[in-house]
């Protein structure tokens, strides 16, 4: 591990390391959102040859329901129960989050109150790679269908068989998605954001991808709503001197799995410092710091993605802690817990982002309307105060719709 001080200009690039994209990645991205808005279809199929070196008929594109039923027969009989179990255990999190419509009344007869809807539509991307990445799949769906949407529309890069992984589209069916089509990349967002005739128009993106399709989300945000911009996976780990220096040492290198990941050790402990700041086998950096409070403040100017708290007592430093994706707590409780099956999104802001965002969860998939219901002695009652505002901002038939009220 590389020893680095708080300060220092590794440090510096640390606490700012949100990337800004780069010039010729925008371009690129632009085109191809610009190509799939022109030509639509045309556009998906030549983009698909190009990237994924797949040649394919537009009546390909959307995944059949022998293909699904045929997934079924690809996997391992045991994996289904196991996926099962997983989501119910990932359900019950969820079902907490659902939020109430509520109104207040008073006795000027005056009602106020937040309606809470359902985002109708929404686009799920699951990126693909040497290994199918089930778990991104009911870690997006999962929250998406608790709070109640009513159109799920996946999509997900295909194989050279012009397939889907099984595993992916068996998730996709037992947690009841509506269409799933094989396309990936920037041409995929695309597609989703603004629509072609295989591809139906969502009202919000969510779900990790690389840089293409993180460029793409960007780009697209205002036509839609997106989750986050995603970056490389991130850990930081406070840890004193009761920490099992074997977990340590794992969860860190856990890290290393992941394209680009980054892993940060921040500690007070000497023996901590002295047992992994040369070590070699860990890919990331070390942080000494004089005690667990300004470990605190490392950890909140970072913001990881990510946070442990291997300590004897790990909510006397949480109380401290506001600037992270998800906190994971004492000596028993890694990372992967929660990349899998403790029950929260492993869709978390990275890159710094924690500072003012959260992680994926059910309230993403929700929208509210204010209401507002006012009787004609209440808005009687407050015409005066409006009247001093719209004379203020020079706007006449503002208070002309009141006046004309209260006579």
């Amino acid at each position: 591990m590389r020893s680095i001080k708080v300060g220092s200009k590794v440090f510096e690039s640390l606490v700012n390391r949100r990337d800004q994209g780069r010039v010729r990645l925008q371009k690129k991205v632009a085109k191809i959102i610009e190509d799939v808005r022109a030509e639509g279809d045309t556009a998906l199929l030549r983009y698909t040859k190009r990237f994924d070196k797949v040649s394919m008929k537009k009546k390909d594109l959307r995944v059949t329901e022998s293909e699904i039923s045929g997934a079924y027969q690809d996997i391992k009989p045991g994996m289904v129960n196991t996926l099962k179990e997983i989501i119910r255990n990932i359900n019950k999190f969820y079902t907490n989050q659902i939020p109430r419509s509520w109104s207040i009344h008073h006795e000027s007869g005056i009602e106020l109150g937040e309606k809470f809807d359902p985002i109708e539509n929404v686009g799920v991307y699951v990126p693909s790679g040497t290994v199918p990445l089930v778990s991104s799949v009911y870690m997006t769906v999962l929250p998406a269908r608790i709070a109640g949407v009513k159109r799920i529309i996946m999509v997900s890069p295909p194989n050279k068989y012009k397939s889907i992984d099984p595993h992916i589209l068996v998730v996709a069916n037992l947690l009841k998605v509506d269409e799933i089509y094989k396309l990936g990349g920037a041409q995929a967002i695309a597609a989703l954001a603004f629509g072609t005739k295989t591809i139906p128009r969502v009202d919000k993106i969510v779900g990790p991808g690389n840089e293409y399709v993180t460029e793409a989300k960007r780009q697209v945000f205002g036509n839609c709503d997106i989750d986050m911009l995603a970056g490389p996976s991130e850990v930081l780990i406070i840890a004193n001197q009761h920490a099992n220096l074997d977990y340590l040492k794992r969860d860190l290198m856990a890290q290393a799995e992941h394209h680009k990941g980054l892993a940060i050790l921040v500690t007070p402990s000497k023996k901590v410092f002295d047992a992994l700041h040369k070590d070699p086998d860990i890919r990331g950096y070390i942080i000494k710091v004089d005690n667990l409070e300004e470990a605190a403040k490392v950890s909140n100017l970072i913001a990881p993605e990510h946070l442990q708290l291997m300590l004897k007592s790990p909510k006397r430093v949480l109380k401290n802690i506001t600037n992270a994706g998800a906190i994971f707590l004492g000596h028993y409780t890694p990372v992967a817990i929660g990349d899998y099956i403790a029950g929260p999104s492993h869709v978390l802001p990275t890159g710094g982002t924690a500072r003012y965002s959260s992680g994926l969860n059910l309230r993403d998939f929700i929208k509210s309307s204010h209401i507002i219901s006012y009787s004609r002695k209440a808005l009687s009652a407050s015409a005066g105060w409006v009247r001093e505002l719209t004379e203020l901002e020079k706007l006449e038939n503002h208070w002309e719709s009141i006046r004309v009220r209260c006579e």
